[in-house]
């Protein structure tokens, strides 16, 4: 065991757990269905394996460190340390579940080798987004997961499909060229990429030039800041969702938007440090404009009818409570900044997991199609109403820790204007996800259900397919699609009442924040 926690190659191993399986993938034909579902499951197995002996490592104290010399100067660096495994943890976890639901949605489905090949390159970039150890790296994987994801959000192939891919592309194409040019004007700067506890500017050199240091810190803030979500640069993502249900969970809860969060957090902690991201006024602008979208996507979720768009603009606004608990100087709020990463994403795809069933169950996509609907998925409703209930932070749940670590936080940051941005988004989260509850629970069902009850609810849908039609006549969904998502539901629940273990969530970001936050 002891060998294998001192197993620098471990960073290295997990970033290769999905990116072998998904060259595999990539050169298996399409009725080989059963080769290709076990490469899936043997790579997020094998990846959740890894991470957890790195867990205990790293728990012990252990940094595992791999490099790669690339050009003079510059490197790959994987490091696996307590802010890297919180992420690659989310990512293990999710994949291993996500990839279970995607077999289950995608049955009889064409493409299934480009999606699931892609699916698992996304993983990887992901992953190496966590584990980067310098700036040259993540960027290297920032650009990767653009790419690897762009196939996945055009999958259909249908005109919007197309579309919403092209504008996908342009918002994190040009994002991507700032977050290049911020690189080199930072390695100018400071004479190195490596990211660094404190930061790598030193705070005479920021003092002498605040204004060129702003401006540095703006063009990598816009840079991963695309990805993030933030108001204005958010317009990819409710587009995106015209993508199917795994790869929407998978945007929301672990990949493209987690990686611009957690880009948030490098650029403030890693490469400026807090003194002087606060000094030079950055974070001060993370601050606004991350209270501002928490607002405005609550704001925006309130006026959709589809669920997916719903969804898409919760992430929004609540994506942002990761980057404001960062921004601010306070050990609290950075706890609950860091905390809201694992929280939001086990939250989200559950919803999203629910909002897939609907649709390839019974083809319900708006909110004004689910009167009654929980009569017809008890299940599915309930798992629904517990990520629902998570969002709006009602006590215990993972929601809940989270808002109050970022309220205490605040006052102890001696910014008490977060605690009414708090409250007031809580709020908004209640208006648009409790009208989604009573009219699922409340109102009086569609008259009938036909053979296909797809069609009762939506005459235009197209009979029902794969999984999810092979139960249409009893309740539920497939055990395929069905049991992630309680799976998840059940784990957010816990993340909450066992928020004091020293290996949940909570008590992993508050070990980060302790040793110094890398």
């Amino acid at each position: 065991m002891s060998l294998l926690l001192d197993w620098d190659l471990l960073p290295l191993a997990v970033v290769l757990s999905s990116f072998l399986p998904g060259i595999a993938i990539m050169f298996l034909r399409e009725e080989q269905s059963g080769i290709r579902t076990g490469l899936n499951l043997a790579g997020a197995v094998a990846k959740l394996v890894l991470v957890g002996f790195m867990l205990q490592g790293v728990g012990a104290g252990v940094v595992y460190e791999w490099r790669l010399q690339v050009l003079p100067g510059l490197e790959l660096s994987l490091v696996g340390d307590a802010l890297a495994l919180l992420f690659v943890t989310l990512s293990a976890v999710l994949w291993l579940v996500t990839t279970v639901y995607a077999i289950g949605y995608l049955e009889g489905s064409p493409n299934r080798t480009r999606f699931f090949s892609f699916f698992s390159l996304c993983v990887t970039a992901t992953t190496g987004i966590a584990l980067a150890g310098d700036l040259f790296t993540f960027v290297f994987f920032f650009e990767a997961l653009t790419w690897a994801t762009y196939p996945l959000v055009v999958h259909r192939g249908t005109p919007e499909a197309i579309r919403a891919g092209r504008l996908y592309l342009i918002y994190t194409l040009g994002a991507g060229a700032a977050l290049v040019l911020g690189a080199v004007w930072f390695q100018v700067e400071t004479g190195t990429v490596a990211f660094a506890q404190g930061g790598a500017v030193l705070p005479a050199e920021a003092a002498a030039a605040p204004v060129r240091y702003l401006a540095l810190f703006l063009l990598l803030l816009a840079g991963v800041g695309v990805k993030a979500a933030f108001f204005p640069v958010h317009g990819w993502l409710p587009i995106a969702m015209v993508a199917p249900a795994p790869v929407s969970a998978l945007l929301h809860a672990v990949a493209v938007v987690k990686a611009g969060a957690f880009g948030v957090v490098r650029l403030i902690h890693s490469l400026f440090g807090v003194e002087v991201a606060t000094e030079v006024g950055g974070a001060g602008v993370v601050a606004a404009l991350a209270a501002f979208t928490i607002l405005y996507g609550s704001i925006q979720a309130l006026r959709q009818d589809d669920l997916k768009r719903l969804l898409a603009f919760s992430t929004v606004s609540q994506l942002s409570y990761i980057a404001l608990g960062v921004a601010l100087i306070a050990p609290l709020a950075q706890v609950g900044g860091l905390v809201h990463l694992i929280h939001q994403g086990i939250l989200k795809i559950t919803l999203f997991f629910c909002a897939g069933l609907l649709a390839e169950t019974l083809g319900v996509k708006k909110v004004s199609a689910m009167a009654g609907i929980a009569r017809r998925m008890p299940f599915t409703m309930l798992a629904f109403v517990v990520a629902a209930l998570g969002m709006m932070g009602i006590p215990p749940t993972p929601g809940f820790i989270s808002k109050w670590y970022l309220g205490v936080g605040a006052i102890e940051a001696g910014a008490g204007w977060v605690v009414p941005v708090l409250l007031a988004s809580s709020l908004l989260n209640a208006a648009y996800f409790l009208p989604v509850i009573r009219t699922a629970y409340l109102d009086e069902p569609h008259e009938s259900w036909v053979e296909d009850p797809r069609r009762a609810v939506n005459p235009g849908a197209p009979r029902a397919r794969g999984l999810g039609a092979r139960r249409l006549g009893r309740l539920e969904a497939h055990p395929f699609l069905l049991l992630p998502t309680l799976a998840v539901a059940l784990l957010a629940l816990a993340t909450g009442l066992l928020a004091g273990s020293p290996w949940s969530p909570l008590g992993w970001a508050e070990l980060i924040v302790a040793r110094g936050i890398q």
